[in-house]
């Protein structure tokens, strides 16, 4: 991993905002040269710290409308059996390990309540999974 400076993180937050924005565009607004901005852009993506590029809809636009987060105890060492299980079901977009009190917490979406309703079913079914508490994700703020 590379040490980020000043820079280098203020360059990463104008591509948060926009990755869409040009080498130009985001030299002006960081006061550097054009070159300095290209160069770095290829230092985080050759190190590993930019692995890609990627765009927001507006929820609307999207097809998994409903989101939740479920946070899940696992029987005895089950995990990775149980993240195995997870990374197939098409409803999960994520899965995050975790420590205390909850052992992994799973992002969830479904295009609708119903189907929603099933998913939760589904894992909660699951051969491994002890416990679960799932929260809905009624909006999301950009860091």
């Amino acid at each position: 991993m590379i040490n980020l400076d000043d820079v280098d993180r203020q360059l990463i937050a104008l591509l948060r905002d926009n990755a869409r924005s040009s080498v130009v565009t985001l030299a002006k607004q960081l006061r550097v040269a054009r070159a300095t901005v290209q160069n770095r852009l290829t230092r985080l993506e050759m190190s590993g710290v930019i692995v890609g590029y990627t765009i927001r809809l507006k929820p609307a636009v999207e097809k998994h409308r409903i989101r939740a987060l479920m946070s899940i105890v696992v029987e005895g060492n089950r995990a990775a059996e149980i993240v195995k299980v997870l990374r197939g079901h098409p409803n999960v977009a994520k899965i995050h390990s975790t420590n205390g009190r909850w052992d992994l917490v799973a992002e969830l979406q479904a295009d609708s309540l119903e189907n929603f309703d099933r998913v939760l079913g589904a894992i909660r079914l699951i051969d491994g999974i002890v416990n679960t508490e799932t929260s809905i994700l009624l909006s999301t703020h950009k860091a």
